[in-house]
């Protein structure tokens, strides 16, 4: 009976693999496509279903070298998504190490009350805290700027309350050991933390690369100018144009988070798990 199960777990894990798949499989083999092949394939003029083809009649790299070579728009929003998503997600380690490192380890009176107020942040919906954002943001005069959207990103709790949970699962013994000896915060901090941190800090940057690699609605509130839009925003429009461009742009914008995932899944796996997140 065990056995039986075991293989339809098998079977609707494969089946499961294939259906999350197919989407980015079809979007990958499209993009080698030729603008014609792509047209035909889902052209709906006979109010019939599409003629979708997996594998292209001619491998073609003319979707490529439309986007990158003849519009330079589209790596210009591409270089606006790292302008925006680099110091985030630097930003965000520094702060939430060192935000964590205070709540763990350090006593001050409010400590709890303060992190339950992370929590309750956090739990937000990004709608609910955009307005206090704007207002903020207008305040300093910088809502028309990348600031707008990157202090928020780096003050994020969700940070604060991963590396906190991570740090939770270290032995405290060691910490001890560093204050009987007279070591300072940095020093620990520096010395015995960080090493041990590694993990929890691979989880917390690929996560936040993630999410913000893909930002729109702030984007579309806080940046006006067009030609300062990051790419996630610029794909709508590719998408309202030529489709062929559309499968390329698709493609190539995936690729930096793909390859960061596949080089560091281990790390997010062993983070994740270690926190208790799910």
């Amino acid at each position: 009976m065990s056995e039986k199960r075991a293989r339809i777990s098998y079977i609707l894990f494969w089946v499961a693999a294939i259906v999350y798949l197919a989407p980015l499989v079809v979007t990958l083999s499209n993009s080698f496509m030729s603008s014609r092949e792509v047209e035909k394939n889902y052209s709906t003029a006979s109010e019939q279903y599409i003629d979708m083809n997996i594998i292209p009649e001619k491998v073609t790299l003319s979707q490529y070298s439309k986007l990158l070579i003849d519009s330079p728009v589209y790596l210009n929003m591409f270089w606006n998504s790292v302008k925006l998503v680099a110091p985030i997600v630097l930003g965000q380690l520094i702060v939430s190490v060192l935000a964590a490192y205070a709540f763990m380890v350090m006593r001050f009176r409010g400590k709890e009350v303060v992190f339950l107020l992370y929590i309750i942040v956090m739990l937000l919906p990004l709608q609910v805290t955009l307005m206090p954002n704007y207002i903020v943001a207008d305040w300093l005069n910088i809502k028309e700027s990348y600031l707008a959207i990157i202090l928020p990103a780096v003050f994020n709790p969700f940070g604060v309350f991963l590396l906190r949970q991570y740090m939770k699962s270290m032995p405290f013994s060691y910490i001890e050991a560093a204050q009987v000896d007279g070591a300072g915060h940095g020093r620990i901090l520096w010395s015995i933390i960080l090493p041990m941190l590694k993990p929890g800090l691979a989880a917390l940057a690929m996560l936040t690369l993630l999410d913000y690699w893909n930002l729109v609605d702030q984007a579309v509130i806080f940046i006006q100018e067009a030609d300062k839009q990051p790419l996630s925003t610029f794909l709508a429009q590719i998408n309202s144009g030529e489709l062929g461009l559309a499968f390329a742009g698709s493609t190539f914008y995936a690729i930096p988070v793909l390859l960061i995932l596949f080089y560091g899944q281990e790390f997010l796996k062993k983070g994740i798990a270690i926190t208790g997140m799910k």
